[in-house]
């Protein structure tokens, strides 16, 4: 059992690159290993408290990573690995296609175009409330973290709203949205973009816990760009 509680700490190590938690590693890696299992018997395998292993099953089956079967008890298994491969070969390919593009629109000399790193979820909640409240005309919201957004901002998109603001989300399918506002539905997305009047915006990371801020006017423009592009060829829907 030694190599494989040595495999399992490699693997989780490996999967935690990939976004989850420690408990969400070694639950997953022991899912795998078992091919099919209860949560309790993945918690005994990845060396889990019982009392977490329901919420870290729930959380995998949330983001992709297993699925649970029909019938009781509950049972969950993985979800095929080649549709995770292919869903994070697309996000990397996603992500470095980002940093390209920002680094072609850094200027190679003069002043530079400055991004303001915020560490810490209450801080990068902080900055987002305030660009909602700044927000005159145009607010756009591309993330997959909707539930979050919706109920932590709710007030301050209602305000904005009542100011006349037009919100724009661009978010996964089957996801509530608050209201009124234009929704587009698209899958993979995973980080969160805010621009505010085309003149600020932000890129948070996924677990929105750090994120890069700016109000330099070419590095908007990148943003809104991007954002634009995500909803190119996708139906808006008014709710």
């Amino acid at each position: 059992m030694e190599t494989t509680n040595d495999e399992f700490a490699k693997i989780s190590e490996l999967l935690r690159l990939l976004g989850l938690s420690y408990y969400e590693a070694q639950g997953f890696a022991a899912l795998v290993y078992h091919g099919i299992a209860d949560a309790d018997t993945v918690a005994d395998s990845a060396k889990i408290p019982r009392t977490s292993a329901y919420k870290v099953m729930e959380s995998l089956v949330e983001k992709g990573f297993a699925k649970e079967t029909q019938g009781r008890p509950r049972m969950f298994k993985p979800e095929d690995m080649n549709k995770i491969r292919n869903e994070f070969t697309e996000k990397i390919d996603d992500l470095f296609r980002r940093l390209k593009a920002l680094q072609d629109v850094l200027p190679s000399k003069g002043e530079p175009q400055l991004i303001y790193t915020i560490h810490g979820t209450d801080k990068v909640y902080d900055k987002i409330k305030e660009m909602i409240n700044l927000t005159e005309r145009e607010l756009i919201i591309c993330t997959p973290r909707i539930r979050d957004i919706r109920t932590t901002f709710k007030k301050n998109i209602e305000n904005a709203v009542k100011r006349g603001v037009k919100i724009i989300f661009i978010t996964p399918p089957n996801k509530r949205v608050p209201s009124p506002s234009i929704v587009y539905r698209k899958e993979g997305l995973i980080a969160t973009d805010v621009v505010s009047d085309q003149e600020r915006a932000m890129l948070a990371a996924p677990e929105m816990d750090a994120c890069g801020y700016s109000d330099n006017p070419a590095l908007v423009a990148h943003v809104f760009q991007f954002v634009n592009m995500m909803m190119n060829g996708e139906t808006p829907k008014t709710v």
